[in-house]
């Protein structure tokens, strides 16, 4: 009773609040619009809301030379509401109107108010330029270049006019920056011009190649924004304006009246915005990548402030020394570390990681083991993740980082807490060999992510399916990395997968699937028989970077 009522429309609370699981589901959401008005009228924001990244899963088709015009259709459905002063600049820039889509004048939907996320890198490199390019030819450069800046400028000045309240902005500077910055300067002039645009914005993400870049902007922003409870900062290059960086990025988090999380990817600690900070009973996650902890002494000052932190990741990091250990084990709160990722070319020292282990191993659920190079140092790095770390969720292995018994006493130990599992072995077909016979069998019986990328023997990867029949993997990826003596592994996963049904998505890059079967791709998702044989079975073949699940990722939904 209860469902017919759903479908008919007679339960609106339930059925959008059923409708919100489907928010990433594209597909899905496609299909709702189909059902009735309701269920259209429910589905039709969502699939609005963050339309420039839904057209970036499907830049890598546009990369290989697929055709994907459709994809960004969106973006002519956006300019149907260009006023006729825009419309007769179009015409002036000698582009034909017809490249707006025919739309009815009193459409259904205000479709540019439901935008609530706006990635700037998005509208420049993938959506605006692969539309342009889309459309009737251009005659020459110039031209191109003000198309481009019209389009969108006017995709900014539309959004404005639809009252839209952004909660999430994107600022990324890549080499189009660069190439273009006056611009960049025009779009980011046109939002402060307007700063009830981002006024509300929640999740604040700000990626340069060069911090001092981002300075102009991080100066304009705290002044506009208080209600960011999420900010994204991250350069790949230091330099010796980081004082100014700094004050810029304290100025902007202590404008914040409800700050949460805070993801600092950059080589200088920028900490000194967090010390007596209106964030100290607001922030509850810091994610620190690739920064350099060298000559850092006020780490335990400021960790000591923040009264209601409950997660901590560190993401290939350097100088974990002893100088960055003894603050970590002299803060006399729980120091509750949930990531602990290490950078291949910088070690910590044994004694200082038993330390760290000791102060927060109860709380690790995600890590990447060292990568010692000694194989004693090694195996006494394996068992003190044993016997300090009981609560893993997320394990990532390399050849640098692996040893052949400890990993199986590892997983083991770790039990059915296991969730994300990552083994890569491409260079060692013997290790490769030992791992899937003697995997299987431990496995816990749900896995919502197992990767394994390895040397395969056919008869090896049978016993390990044989060996995990009673595990279910949500998303399975497997790379064979055995290119000269490469066996056929598709009919071993068809009988021990695809027919018990075993995972919802797979991804399998295999080099003989591009020498025996597609010619164009070395994945499985290329051999379209294929696909659509195991969607028989309620299996679902993605392309392998589509399914790739990163540390990044786990924390950017899980806490």
């Amino acid at each position: 009773m209860a469902c017919s009522k759903i479908f008919s429309g007679d339960l609106p609370e339930l059925t959008s609040d059923i409708m919100q699981y489907f928010r990433n589901d594209f597909s899905t959401l496609h299909s709702c619009i189909l059902v009735n008005r309701l269920w259209c009228r429910l589905a039709i924001p969502l699939l609005w809301e963050d339309p420039f990244s839904i057209a970036d899963e499907d830049f890598d088709n546009y990369i290989w030379g697929e055709p994907i015009y459709r994809e960004y259709h969106f973006v002519g459905i956006y300019l149907h509401y260009l006023n006729d002063d825009d419309k007769s600049q179009l015409n002036e820039i000698k582009i034909d109107n017809n490249i707006i889509p025919s739309i009815p004048s009193n459409t259904l939907f205000n479709y540019p108010s439901f935008i609530k996320c706006l990635n700037i890198l998005s509208l420049f490199l993938f959506t605006v330029d692969i539309w342009v390019e889309n459309i009737q030819p251009v005659t020459s450069s110039k031209q191109n270049k003000d198309l481009r800046k019209f389009i969108i400028l006017s995709l900014i000045k539309i959004f404005i006019k639809s009252q839209v309240k952004l909660h999430t902005l994107e600022i990324e500077g890549s080499c189009k920056f660069y190439e273009n910055p006056e611009l960049f300067n025009s779009v980011f002039e046109l939002i402060l011009q307007n700063p009830s645009f981002i006024r509300n914005i929640r999740n604040l993400k700000i990626r340069f190649n060069n911090l001092d870049s981002c300075l102009p902007f991080l100066k304009y922003l705290y002044p506009i924004c208080n209600s960011i409870s999420s900010l994204y900062f991250k350069s790949y290059n230091n330099n010796d304006n980081n004082i100014l960086v700094e004050k810029s990025l304290s100025q902007l988090i202590n404008s914040q009246q409800n700050f949460r999380k805070f993801f600092l990817g950059t080589q200088f600690p920028f900490l000194n915005g967090l010390m007596n900070s209106n964030c100290s009973n607001t922030l509850n996650t810091i994610i620190f990548s690739y920064v350099d902890f060298k000559n850092l002494v006020n780490f335990k000052e400021v960790f000591e402030q923040l009264n209601v932190l409950e997660s901590i990741h560190i993401l290939y990091c350097y100088s974990l020394n002893a100088n960055f250990t003894q603050q970590i084990i002299s803060i006399t709160k729980p120091f509750k570390l949930k990531s602990l990722f290490f950078n291949r070319t910088h070690e910590i020292e044994l004694f200082q990681f038993q330390l760290l282990l000791q102060k927060s191993g109860n709380y690790l659920e995600n890590i990447e083991s060292i990568p010692f190079a000694n194989e004693e140092l090694k195996q006494q790095s394996f068992e003190l993740i044993i016997r300090y770390c009981t609560n893993i969720k997320f394990l990532r292995l390399t050849q640098y980082n692996y040893h052949n018994c400890l990993t199986f006493d590892l997983i083991k130990n770790i039990g059915q807490i296991l969730n994300y599992l990552t083994i890569t072995l491409s260079n060692d077909s013997e290790r490769s060999s030992i791992l899937l016979l003697n995997l299987g069998q431990i496995l816990p019986f749900k896995l919502e992510y197992l990767r394994l990328s390895l040397k395969i023997y056919t008869r090896d990867l049978e016993i390990f399916l044989k060996n995990s029949k009673n595990t279910f993997i949500e998303k399975l990826l497997i790379s064979n990395e055995m290119y000269e003596e490469s066996e056929n592994i598709l009919p071993c996963i068809k009988e021990y997968i695809m027919k018990e049904r075993r995972v919802k998505y797979l991804a399998i890059y295999d080099k003989l699937f591009y020498n025996y079967y597609s010619k164009s791709s070395d994945e499985l998702f290329s051999l379209k028989d294929e696909v659509n044989e195991f969607k028989l079975y309620n299996i679902q073949v993605k392309k392998f970077v589509d399914l790739m699940i990163d540390i990044e990722d786990i924390i950017e939904t899980m806490y």
